[in-house]
């Protein structure tokens, strides 16, 4: 159990008493990563875990819930995309495995999806992008939001991470509001605090924690990295538009810089139709994260990384990581009377 000086404990009350935590930190769901042993791992340290359910079936969500409960008895949640075609089996799922918060991701969730939610029992987060958003979700009966900027991994938007907190947060006080994106010390945690927020959401910081699946050479390629090297996948032509993906750069990047060329020159001879070539573009980086993660390709597999990689610099315990952060938060805490 880590300790929580009482100074750190008020500072971030609203966001423990809305995750029923120790430690207001959640883990970001990182698709194949955020599985059963990592989420567990990452509860029991204090903080509160999210299973990534993003690529999953229902059947396959609910073995994984339930293997994070024979791990843990702390609260977890479970990240679902909105678009998914199953959202609402998925949310089933949850509501009958007890999943006390379900995070919807990679979308707007509707008023219908979030009122399944409630009335099945379960408190609902969501991420907001822009301030208009954020009003929407909370008139729309949202229970917390997550605000990530683009310093993060995987899919991000256009805007910083420090200027959405300052569009967002002084405007939202109805729910626990999370910021996310680059924070990877305690440092910038407590920023976070005094800035609005109840807690905070960090991905990249866990990838290389020592319950973390992901193989020895990811590892290692996380750890050589700098802030630098974590790269928004790019888009070469405003005709067709591409969701940037935030990633360690490597042989894949190149292959898909070349992949858009080769599309592009069939479309402007007339080869490809617009919608075939969007979708041959699209289809690039299919199955590239879990080649990664789960085959340990890391030249043509996608390693998702937000900028904070450069602040990983060994393989460490999820314990370990947590108290890290939290002595770093109480001492800027104790030093800057904030």
């Amino acid at each position: 159990m880590i300790k929580v000086p009482k100074l750190l404990a008020d500072k971030w009350k609203k966001g423990t008493d809305f995750l029923g935590t120790e430690l207001a930190i959640i883990g970001g769901a990182m698709s194949w990563i955020s599985e059963h042993n990592l989420v567990a791992a990452i509860s029991e340290s204090g903080g509160f875990g999210t299973l990534a359910g993003g690529a999953l079936s229902a059947k396959e969500l609910r073995e994984e819930i339930r293997k994070t409960k024979e791990l843990t008895q702390k609260p977890f949640g479970v990240n679902i995309i909105v678009m998914h075609p199953e959202i609402e089996e998925l949310i089933d799922t949850c509501l009958e495995e007890k999943v006390t918060h379900i995070v919807l991701a990679a979308g707007i969730p509707s008023v219908n999806i979030i009122k399944r939610i409630k009335d099945g029992g379960a408190k609902s987060i969501a991420f907001a992008p822009a301030l208009v958003i954020a009003k929407k979700l909370v008139k729309n009966g949202i229970d917390a939001i997550i605000i990530e900027g683009m310093e993060a991994g995987g899919h991000v938007g256009a805007v910083s991470t420090m200027v959405l907190a300052q569009e967002i947060l002084p405007h939202v006080k109805e729910v626990p509001v999370f910021v996310a994106g680059g924070i990877g010390r305690g440092e910038a945690i407590i920023a976070s605090l005094v800035l609005g927020a109840s807690g905070v959401q960090l991905g990249t910081r866990f990838v290389c924690a020592k319950e973390s699946i992901v193989p020895e050479n990811f590892k290692k390629l996380f750890i050589k990295a700098s802030a630098r090297e974590a790269i928004p996948s790019k888009q070469l032509d405003e005709r067709f538009p591409i969701i940037s993906v935030r990633g360690i750069e490597n042989e894949a990047n190149k292959k898909f810089i070349e992949k858009q060329k080769e599309v592009i020159e069939k479309f402007d001879k007339g080869i490809l139709g617009r919608e075939a070539a969007q979708l041959e573009i699209e289809r690039f980086w299919a199955g590239s994260l879990r080649r990664a993660v789960i085959d340990g390709d890391v030249e043509m597999g996608s390693v998702m990384a937000g900028q904070s990689v450069g602040l990983v610099s060994k393989e460490q315990k999820t314990e370990e990581i947590m108290e890290e952060l939290v002595a770093q938060a109480t001492e800027t805490l104790s030093l800057h009377s904030v």
